[in-house]
């Protein structure tokens, strides 16, 4: 049986936030544990450092068809660097690349996959990248969407919003999660609670709440606030932006959710995401 629970997300749908009530949770501290720390005891697939050895060059020498061929390995490594499961994130589509593939399923145990409304989605990424909402559209809309290598970090191959959703939540599985943004926001504790007991760990209801009210967004803003977050991009003037459901229906011009809605359809279908 494999060891890594993936975190798995389309960029700018709550990862961050699962992450911070899991170390909340886990650790169970008498204050808001240090957004920070985040790495304590989730793994960034994507961190140059699980790649390097694998191959003598940097990787920022690595052609993406030696990080292709070089991540079933660094996953590999991932799973054997503890003794129990592993929570890691990923931004990577459940999908192949070379030939190889982005998720190596014979070191995985399971995932939870964030989905959140791409008409929300869309502000929160534009302020990441410091580009423009239709920019952001495009980028939302371009198959095969990826990132490359750079000082510290390997590629990830995100993909359109839509082909990245499909492919983590086009088949049903038991050792899969897949969560709605919207519904943590709305009903935190059921959802939360959802996540709690997919991941079977033991946590009395005022243990939840606590992990809770302690990763909520208010909090997380107030510690960046006061002593900043280093995965800010340098774009942003604050990582933890809104933190809502719905800012799209004052934020966006008609024009432009047509736009979205024409490309993700069927993808938000799915989901209750396209507006009436």
């Amino acid at each position: 049986m494999g060891k890594l629970i993936w975190l798995a997300s389309y960029p700018k749908s709550g990862n961050t936030w699962l992450r911070a009530f899991l170390h909340n949770l886990l650790r169970n501290p008498n204050e808001p544990y240090d957004i920070n720390r985040l790495t304590d005891f989730t793994i960034q697939e994507s961190i140059a450092r699980w790649y390097e050895g694998l191959d003598p060059r940097p990787v920022v020498e690595l052609a993406l068809e030696d990080v292709a061929r070089l991540r079933p390995l660094a996953q590999k490594r991932i799973a054997d660097s503890r003794p129990d499961l592993v929570l890691v994130k990923t931004h990577n589509m459940m999908a192949a690349e070379a030939g190889h593939p982005l998720i190596n399923m014979a070191v995985t145990a399971g995932a939870i996959y964030l989905v959140r409304n791409p008409l929300d989605i869309v502000l929160s990424y534009a302020d990441h990248l410091g580009q423009s909402i239709d920019e952001t559209i495009e980028l939302m809309a371009r198959t095969g969407a990826r990132t490359g290598n750079v000082p510290g970090w390997v590629s990830e191959v995100v993909g359109s919003w839509s082909e990245h959703v499909e492919s983590w939540t086009s088949a049903a599985h038991p050792a899969l999660l897949v969560v709605r943004y919207e519904d943590l926001l709305a009903n935190a504790s059921a959802t939360f609670g959802a996540i709690v007991k997919f991941l079977k760990v033991p946590a009395p209801p005022e243990r939840l709440q606590r992990a809770i009210r302690q990763s909520s967004f208010k909090v997380l803003q107030g510690q960046e606030e006061a002593k900043g977050f280093k995965e800010r991009s340098r774009s942003q003037a604050y990582f933890f932006r809104a933190g809502k459901a719905g800012s799209w229906q004052t934020e966006l011009s008609p024009d432009q959710v047509a736009r979205i809605v024409g490309v993700h359809r069927e993808q938000m279908a799915r989901f209750r995401y396209v507006p009436d």
